[in-house]
């Protein structure tokens, strides 16, 4: 697929791959081997029937491809954008030695094909039911699970805390990755089959789930994410220029900060920025600082390369365009000037230990290796807490540890009979792809609860 080149795409904010040609998805299509027993759909967290759409696009069958793929995924052409399959359905692929399907790329093209080509029919409705569901939330869970209630009749209603739909996908990944354009197009589906969404509507402030209930609502989804910041806890982390990586990619992505002044939200955007973290949210963030204007921009993280966990594609596009990797290294302490801003942050370097609980090698400081690094902006993305406004406000909802909301693992339920919960406020943070599972799941069992009249 070809790519908008480093030096270009690095000026603007245009999505970097350009996506494949109608020759091109062909060709790709036709490597696929069909194989009897499919090692890709096991692997996918939706059960797309990954063959079977692969197939059609051979038969030129692009707008039957996307359809099959909406059977089970509403939203192909952001799965395939933003979806990790080189862990998950691309890994099952046996063409590993020839190279593996772009499942992925497959996606994207018939979802943008039938985007631009054709006109988008929501899928069949089944007779209104009577019943009444909330979903708190508008990211990718909680869009999985409004569209599959939806589809079975039920009266489905997303409250959205900020202005816009789309949660995470909205606010959390920058435009040259996920167009909101496309975010947009495919949330207008929802609406086109019922599901009415109010913005600005914070559950656990304006309402709580007792009043949704007490409001007419049979059953409630809660899907608010993991979007609590994250901090180290070092000195100086409440300098001005050092930001949470919430605040600085919601500034750029949903508030349009990299078009001010023409949208008035104002980023402090730095000539040299520190991002602290190895995610895809610090690739995101560090990219995002480049095409802000900075020029120098570092990734520290306190481990290597080899445990870096963002996606292999966002590291590689971070190196392209330029960013500075400074591995096993870990702030100490940030510094500021006589008027309060960040103009250095103290670095110690590591080395790896023994392995922690998460199986990688515990970094561990080097003594008397510090030293002073120049910069006026820094991003902390090392992580993020579950949002707590609707457990605090619940009476009866268990949490477990950091606040994340406590299910049974086979319904999605929680401890309050008819309240069901899933994606990030459940596992932490995780993939878009295993968020839209959980709503798909939690959906499933809640038509169920609704239709037994238990």
């Amino acid at each position: 697929m070809k790519e908008q080149e480093p030096s270009v795409r690095v000026k603007n904010f245009h999505e970097v791959p350009l996506g494949f040609t109608v020759e091109n998805a062909k060709m790709e299509a036709n490597r696929c081997l069909q194989c009897k027993k499919p090692g890709c759909v096991p692997c996918c967290p939706v059960n797309i029937q990954i063959p079977d759409f692969i197939k059609l696009i051979t038969e030129d069958k692009f707008v039957e491809a996307s359809k099959l793929i909406k059977e089970n995924n509403l939203f192909p052409s952001i799965c395939g954008r933003v979806c990790p399959q080189e862990d998950q359905c691309e890994k099952g692929c046996v063409l590993k030695k020839q190279g593996v399907i772009g499942i992925g790329k497959l996606e994207k093209f018939v979802g943008d094909y039938e985007r631009k080509n054709a006109q988008v029919v929501p899928p069949a409705i089944k007779p209104p039911t009577g019943k009444k569901v909330a979903i708190v939330g508008s990211g990718p869970s909680g869009l999985a699970c409004a569209a599959d209630l939806a589809r079975e009749g039920h009266d489905v209603t997303v409250f959205e805390a900020f202005h816009k739909p789309g949660g995470v996908l909205l606010y959390g990944i920058p435009e040259f990755r996920l167009p909101k354009e496309i975010v947009t197009s495919e949330i207008s589906l929802l609406e086109k089959m019922g599901v009415k969404i109010q913005c600005n509507v914070v559950i656990g402030k304006l309402d709580s789930i007792d009043d949704l209930f007490a409001n007419g609502f049979h059953s409630v989804f809660i899907g608010t994410g993991a979007g609590l910041p994250t901090f180290m806890g070092i000195e100086g982390e409440s300098l001005n220029g050092v930001y949470s990586a919430n605040e600085y990619l919601t500034r750029s992505n949903l508030m349009k900060a990299y078009r001010f002044p023409e949208y008035d939200t104002p980023i402090h955007s730095g000539r040299r920025v520190a991002v602290v973290g190895g995610g895809n949210v610090a690739m995101d963030s560090v990219r995002t600082a480049l095409r802000l204007g900075a020029e120098v921009a570092y990734i520290i993280y306190r481990r290597t390369i080899s445990e870096i966990t963002a996606r292999q594609e966002e590291i590689h596009h971070t190196q392209q365009e330029g960013a500075e990797f400074m591995l096993l290294t870990s702030p100490k302490r940030y510094i500021g000037n006589n008027q309060g801003w960040v103009e250095g942050v103290e670095c110690q370097k590591m080395e790896l230990g023994t392995p922690d609980s998460s199986g990688r090698r515990r970094p561990v400081p080097i003594p008397n290796s510090e030293f002073i690094l120049p910069i006026d902006c820094a991003v902390v993305a090392i992580g993020n807490g579950a949002n707590p406004l609707v457990q605090a406000t619940t009476p009866g909802l268990k949490t477990r540890k950091g606040g994340y909301i406590e299910v049974t693992p086979e319904t999605l339920e929680t401890t309050r009979k008819g309240v069901f919960a899933g994606g990030d406020i459940v596992t932490g943070a995780a993939t878009v792809i295993h968020a839209m599972s959980a709503g798909r799941l939690a959906a499933k069992k809640m038509h169920i609860r609704l239709t037994s009249g238990s």
